[in-house]
């Protein structure tokens, strides 16, 4: 039988729940993910901890990994956006921000360049949604800042389930072409998966 390089685990055997095949593709890609997600966090241990997060999320979704056409992009989106998430939670929390900048102190100015970045990419996502029509705006804010499903959002607004799905849906293009528009296009691309 002829190998696969790329994918010598069997995603199949993952994806049945075969603890054996998801501990050989955790060994295979835990290096990459740690020295990809340490690339945007400047901490061993909290790249560690999402690296781990990355797993948790692909074991517990494992019944929809055959139907993952390219397993390494899928697996790095995950990492990502993990990455991402965190440093969007640490340019909102004092406490965060302080612990990360004096990891970044051992590690040079990148971390604190990294950080900087998530501040102007906030900053415009701010605006951004400061530019919405009005009822588009409320949804939105409901459903990312206040983190309402859309059932609640439509009850407390009075309005339609499939409406707040198209607010939302409006709300997400508006600002991912604004975010092309103003923001200097590596951010973009660093950031933009999370829309």
């Amino acid at each position: 039988m002829k190998q696969v390089h790329h994918q010598p685990v069997d995603l199949q055997e993952v994806a049945a729940g075969n603890e054996k095949a998801f501990k050989a593709l955790f060994d295979q890609y835990r290096g990459r993910l740690f020295y990809y997600i340490s690339r945007f966090i400047k901490s061993e241990q909290v790249a560690e901890e999402l690296v781990l997060d990355v797993f948790m999320k692909i074991w517990t979704g494992r019944d929809l990994i055959s139907q993952i056409n390219n397993f390494d992009a899928f697996l790095f989106r995950i990492a990502h956006n993990k990455s991402i998430d965190f440093l969007r939670t640490a340019a909102r929390d004092p406490r965060l921000q302080e612990l990360l900048y004096e990891m970044t102190d051992v590690a040079g100015t990148e971390g604190a360049d990294t950080m900087l970045m998530v501040h102007e990419y906030e900053e415009k996502v701010r605006t951004a949604i400061s530019l919405l029509p009005p009822q588009c705006k409320k949804v939105y804010t409901l459903s990312r800042e206040e983190e309402l499903s859309h059932d609640q959002i439509a009850r407390q607004l009075q309005i339609s389930r499939a409406t707040v799905n198209n607010h939302i849906v409006l709300a997400q293009r508006f600002i991912r072409n604004y975010l092309v528009k103003e923001i200097d296009i590596a951010i973009v691309i660093l950031i933009i998966g999370k829309f």
